[in-house]
């Protein structure tokens, strides 16, 4: 954290020892007109270097940018299956609608929060990864769209000076390889460029009974240094599938103040997941109503292939920037989630009725009946899972930024104006499918699924299958959220900005005018309007219609919906800093940014399928408000940057919670936020010794909730009053050990603020050594202790079967690695 090296310089000899002698004075880019000290701007912002990302224990995006002070992340080690925040905003759904991730100063995607799609699906880190630069709150809203709560940008390498890295990864207790490289130099006549990238395979850090993790990414770029600025063209390959890591069964008794929590029995909710060979693939309807067979050993599937140009130069006394990135990416995306969870026994009185009987559908026992309902898998359970599956066809990103700054001589101080243009268009077009099956709950990878069968002798139950779509038993329609979406976003948005500098005092402020248009069509039953969602398919092809087939969730594809609206917003900043003296200095802002909707507001009263546009015209934005006012402080090898905070939002939409009985549901909302707090960044360094500590605390309530009014004034879920990071570390010659410590407070499962959720810490220790030039050996571990930490539990209280869905962070996981440079 607070790393201080230069932007986009490789890690040579030399900036490695330079790096022991952290912290000092650094410029930081992103989010602001001009590159400036920390001491000197008046924004809260933090940085992860290259050196310091092996010793975080996760190549996750989520998992390296959780480690910076202020930004929550909600995470079990997957790319793509993730949510992030900042200073006590909330997550009331998935992904990070309040920040905006960027690679190399462009948005990857132009909404953080599309559900089934997050913008990790489409990034992955690696070598060539220079620096990580993360700014909370102030002129972030300004100088990116759709970013009011902050924004994150990683920054890749660009071959300043000659190195070159192999390395290799393998897991010591699980199963996953990987090679990493990464090569640049100068090319002579003001030349440059680097190459880098990854490839890995395996079973992954979960036993699944199958390659869940297998794929990569390639990236290269050429730079053209002159006189006053550069040129650079560079591109991306990136094909990566990972393993969901969603939701699993634990056990919970207690109470909902003081809960405790147990693996289910014949399972372990670090090591397991719902994920099986024997339950992976099913059958269903394409987009166009056609059969079609989904498989979910694809996981969360990115596909990104892209090109960009950057530029920088002079014109007489202005600085001309642009950026322009074109981006096609496609993927998949695969999830299980448990609907229903009874006893074996139950589950097939449940189902067929009395007398039902239950076989084997998948797995070496196919076919064979099930007779030790009580005994099966350690723990007798029989679950309705709801498969998910979402085909991500387009969602290419074009965005291009220009501005132009100028620094001014004004009396006895100088003035910078920026202005700019940023413009981008964003495809979402994805279709969502659903199918419910009966399975139970096994270790290894082993689980699979059954038939059921009444006692006449009649198949309920089609290959383990019980619906190809929601169940219609447990009171849910059929075709609901069978969609698709095919909607496109145009953002136009100018900013100015101005800072005038006069002595140990600079006074800044800027504003952005986003103005929007959104267009496309959508297809659903759920639209409404006497659409028909169902038909008769057979799925099979074996020329019978069983029950499930008779029913199958389809497309009303002569009947799509219209999508056709406008929007505009303006965000302001303003800022003050004193530099007090040269290790000091102090800073006050405050912002008003927005948030455009995404496809959230569609399926839902606030859309108009006839027409295209919204029946309330100001949910198509929301706006975040931020004051925040901090102390630097940094001298002979201490900084502490301290900032206190206050943000209010509100949004509309739903998420994913659960009944009484812990079953998933969907709820809706509309409700308005309040968050206030302190977040510290601190690194102190003395010889061989150095600490580096984050931490926020975070007050965070629902301020009203017009959908239900209860919730007023509640926690909003997950939402821990602290949360921190250290790393103590110890280097010494040939040798580099520590670890890095993350940990939270407890926070409430749900809005009610009933079930408590529990906090946890967790190690993650890490030794390397060199013991010869150009050559470094790592040992990492994750959750070195194998702490049952929980990320998310689904349940607002312990329901009567003592059985809760949580999403919980992987176990101990211990990889080696070794390192060549050249």
């Amino acid at each position: 954290m607070a790393s201080e090296s230069t932007v986009g310089e490789p890690q040579t000899k030399a900036t490695v020892a330079a790096d022991r002698a952290r912290p000092a004075a650094k410029s930081f880019s992103t989010g602001v007109a001009k590159g400036r000290d920390l001491l000197d701007s008046a924004i809260s912002a933090s940085t992860i270097d290259a050196i310091d990302i092996p010793k975080v224990g996760t190549m996750s995006v989520a998992g390296i940018v959780g480690n910076l002070p202020g930004i929550r992340a909600e995470t079990s080690g997957v790319d793509g299956f993730s949510s992030l925040t900042v200073r006590g905003l909330p997550l009331a759904a998935d992904g990070t609608k309040y920040l905006q991730i960027q690679e190399d100063g462009l948005p990857i995607l132009e909404f953080g929060d599309i559900h089934l799609a997050g913008t990790d699906t489409f990034l992955r880190t690696d070598l060539g990864l220079s620096q990580v630069q993360v700014i909370r709150g102030g002129s972030a809203s300004t100088f990116a769209s759709n970013s009011p709560g902050g924004l994150i940008n990683l920054i890749s390498k660009t071959g300043e000076h000659e190195e070159g890295n192999v390395q290799l990864s393998a897991g010591l207790d699980h199963d996953l390889n990987r090679v990493d490289f990464e090569y640049g130099a100068p090319l002579g006549e003001g030349w440059r460029f680097h190459v880098g990238g990854f490839y890995r395979e395996g079973e992954g850090p979960r036993e699944i009974g199958y390659t869940g993790i297998r794929g990569g990414q390639f990236k290269a770029n050429v730079t053209r240094q002159f006189a006053g600025g550069f040129v650079r063209i560079y591109g991306k390959y990136l094909d990566d599938r990972q393993a969901n890591y969603s939701l699993f069964p634990v056990t919970v008794g207690g109470t909902n103040a003081a809960p405790t929590f147990s693996n289910l029995p014949g399972t372990d909710a670090r090591r397991d997941t719902s994920l099986s060979p024997y339950t992976a693939s099913f059958l269903n309807v394409d987009q166009n109503n056609n059969p079609v067979t989904n498989d979910g050993r694809n996981g969360i599937r990115g596909v990104v292939k892209s090109v960009g140009l950057e530029a920088q130069f002079e014109i007489s006394d202005w600085t001309v920037s642009n950026k322009f990135r074109f981006a096609a990416n496609s993927g998949d995306y695969n999830e299980n989630i448990s609907l229903l969870t009874l006893p074996a026994e139950t589950m097939a009185a449940t189902l067929g009725g009395p007398g039902a009987v239950l076989t084997y559908a998948s797995g070496p026992k196919a076919g064979e009946a099930l007779t030790d309902l009580s005994g099966l898998n350690g723990n007798g359970l029989l679950t309705v899972p709801l498969y998910i599956h979402a085909r991500l066809n387009n969602l290419n990103n074009v965005t291009n930024d220009v501005r132009a700054s100028r620094v001014w001589t004004l009396g006895d101080g100088k003035l910078t104006t920026t202005a700019g243009l940023y413009a981008s268009s964003q495809n979402v077009d994805m279709y969502w499918t659903f199918a419910t099956g009966l399975e139970g709950f096994a270790a290894g990878g082993s689980t699979t699924r059954f038939n059921v069968t009444t006692a006449n002798g009649l198949p309920l139950t089609d290959g383990g299958i019980l619906t190809y779509g929601f169940p219609a038993f447990l009171g849910v329609p059929l075709s609901t959220y069978h969609r698709r979406y095919d909607v496109n976003y145009r953002v136009i948005a100018p900013y100015a900005s101005s800072n005038y500098q006069l002595g140990k005092l600079s006074v800044g402020a800027s504003l952005r005018l986003d103005y929007g248009k959104v267009s496309g069509l959508l297809y659903g039953a759920d639209l409404g309007g006497g659409r028909n969602g169902t038909g008769t398919v057979d799925l099979d092809g074996n020329g019978v219609i069983s029950i499930p087939e008779a029913q199958v969730a389809v497309l009303p594809l002569s009947q799509p919906g219209n999508v056709d609206y406008k929007y505009h917003y303006l965000s302001y900043s303003a800022g003050v800093n004193y530099r007090i003296a040269e290790p000091i200095s102090v800073f006050a802002r405050y912002s008003r940014g927005g948030r455009a909707a995404a496809e959230r507001v569609f399926f839902s009263p606030q859309h108009d399928p006839a027409g295209g546009g919204l029946t309330d015209p100001s949910i198509a934005y929301g706006r975040v408000k931020q004051a925040e006012a901090g102390v630097k402080l940094r001298h002979e090898g201490i900084s502490v940057f301290l900032t206190g905070f206050w943000a209010t939002t509100s949004e509309s939409g739903f998420q994913i919670g659960a009944d009484a009985t812990g079953a998933a549901k969907v709820i809706n909302f509309s409700r308005s936020y309040s968050a206030k707090g302190l977040e510290l960044e601190s690194e102190i360094h003395r010889g061989p010794f150095s600490l580096a500590l984050g931490a926020t605390y975070a007050k965070s309530k629902i301020d009203q909730d017009t959908t239900d009014p209860t919730l007023n004034g509640n926690r909003p879920r997950h939402q821990p009053s602290l949360f921190f990071t250290a790393r103590p570390q110890f280097e010494q010659g040939i040798v580099t050990v520590g670890t890095t410590i993350n940990g939270t407070t407890s926070s409430f499962a749900q809005d009610s603020n009933i079930l408590k959720q529990p906090g946890y810490v967790i190690f993650n220790p890490f030794l390397f050594v060199r013991p010869v030039s150009r050559v470094e050996l790592g040992l990492t571990a994750y959750n070195v202790f194998d702490k049952l930490a929980f990320v998310n539990i689904s349940s607002a209280a312990i329901p009567a079967s003592g059985v809760v869905n949580a999403q919980t962070l992987n176990g101990r996981t211990i990889t080696g690695t070794v390192r060549f440079s050249f």
